[in-house]
């Protein structure tokens, strides 16, 4: 049998891999865009497969759509969703700007599925009915979104922040050292540390549900330019709710297709809230990793899980590798996202012309910030070890802790105990006693830093 076999499309014919499910036009864009490698994320091919599995009941309601090739191409398509072709998606992410490539790869592969020897049915006329490119890419980008938002982060993060709470609550009771420009500072218990990272996570969820609002705004039923041309009045609307319905999500159709097909505001958004959480994770990586550092040269606060060898040449030594991972993985979305601001400037007229590198960006970073937000939380947060003499130590000797006597002393005096015990290397409370004369009890009283955790004025 021959490898190959003669597809045919508008521009004549073309050799086809014999056991593809894909057409001429796939294998044009295969052809034309040996680019990367990198094919677009599995979710956003799933997203286009609902909105032709949406598409297809729609025309069929409407009486478009005959029911048989309707039942087909649903058929086809909830295959496709189900993930059982994914091998016959091969379009380079940089391809055609509209992403039509990917559209007419999807296009095909379900009308081949769908077709029998009675029942021939086209990728233009049957499974893309009713549709553009312009308009399929943009709801898919806005619907894979979502759907990894709603389904994969927002899970993620709700567990980072519980297992953060739940080791706060656990560790109210420890005092630490505080630090401003890596300096010894006021005291304050671990479980107030731990307490803004929780917010931080708590914040960036509120970040993440409001853009859901605008990411639920879809630009099917806008077809080619905005105006609608060739879809239906109702079309837009139904296709909403169809896949509103597939996915659980609450969809509408967009309030100017105009909008959703010449720019992608709600996608730069996302992406820019992303890059937010990248930076929450980030803090919260360096936070472990300096408090884990050493253990005996460093801080050494806390004893991460011990994970793998650290070394390949000193025996013994253990690195915090997941806050290292996690630390990279803050810095690839990070850079996702300057592209991805690239990507939505380029809005010409009436299309954007980088849809397809939005949506693999998009999908992408979502996928880092999901899989790091559980790592972090199970394998550093929820396991390391409090090294409770490394914390106590320093705490008494801070000479720091005079700024709680600034206003019974002055801050100038205050100062030059400080400075005092800093040079003599003697714990605060000493020298306190020495030079203003007042009672070890009242020092003692205000100086606790178990005390000075509580904020106020001390006395």
């Amino acid at each position: 049998m021959s490898e190959h076999r003669i597809e045919h499309d508008s521009m004549g014919e073309l050799e086809v891999p014999a056991a593809a499910l894909y057409g001429a036009q796939t294998q044009r864009a295969v052809n034309n865009f040996p680019v990367s490698g990198q094919r677009l994320p599995t979710a956003f091919i799933q997203a286009v497969a609902r909105i032709k599995l949406a598409a297809a009941r729609v025309n069929a309601q409407l009486g478009l759509l005959d029911g048989d090739r309707a039942a087909a191409i649903a058929a086809a398509a909830e295959s496709v969703i189900a993930g059982h072709h994914d091998d016959q998606f091969p379009v380079d992410v940089f391809q055609t700007g509209s992403g039509t490539s990917s559209n007419m790869n999807v296009n095909e592969v379900i009308a081949r599925l769908a077709s029998r020897d009675d029942l021939p049915v086209g990728p233009n006329d049957h499974v893309n009915m009713g549709q553009s490119s312009n308009d399929v890419i943009p709801t898919a980008i806005h619907l894979s979104a979502a759907l990894a938002v709603q389904s994969r982060l927002r899970p993620a993060l709700v567990h980072l922040r519980q297992t953060i709470d739940a080791r706060a609550v656990e560790l109210d009771g420890v005092v630490k050292t505080g630090r401003t420009h890596l300096m010894d500072a006021m005291p304050l218990r671990m479980s107030q540390e731990l307490g803004g990272w929780s917010s931080q996570v708590g914040q960036a969820i509120e970040r993440f549900d409001s853009v859901m609002v605008r990411l639920c705004r879809l630009a099917q039923g806008g077809t080619a330019v905005g105006t609608g041309i060739n879809a239906p009045v109702e079309f837009a609307a139904r296709m909403a709710r169809d896949l509103g319905e597939q996915t659980g999500l609450v969809l509408v159709p967009n309030d100017s297709f105009f909008a959703s097909l010449g720019s992608q505001d709600a996608a730069v958004e996302l992406s820019g809230q992303l890059k937010g959480m990248a930076c929450v994770i980030m803090k919260i990586a360096n936070d472990l990793r300096w408090m884990n550092s050493g253990p005996l040269a460093g801080l050494g606060e806390i004893e991460l899980e011990a994970l793998q060898p650290g070394s390949s040449i000193m025996p013994g030594k253990v690195n915090p590798v997941i806050p290292e991972s996690a630390a990279q993985a803050a810095a690839q979305v990070i850079g996702l996202d300057a592209a991805v601001t690239v990507a939505g400037q380029s809005g010409n007229f009436q299309l954007n012309v980088m849809l397809p590198l939005i949506a693999s960006n998009l999908l992408t970073a979502i996928g880092l910030m999901t899989t790091t937000a559980w790592l972090l939380a199970d394998r550093a947060i929820a396991t390391f070890k409090v090294r409770e003499e490394q914390l106590s130590v320093p705490l008494a000797r801070n000479p720091i802790l005079v700024t709680a006597l600034n206003s019974v002393i002055g801050y100038d005096r205050a100062a030059a105990i400080a400075k005092q015990a800093y040079e003599a290397g003697r714990p605060i409370i000493e020298v306190a006693e020495e030079e203003t004369g007042m009672a070890r009890e009242e020092l003692e009283r205000l100086l606790d830093p178990a005390a000075l955790t509580r904020g106020g004025i001390p006395g």
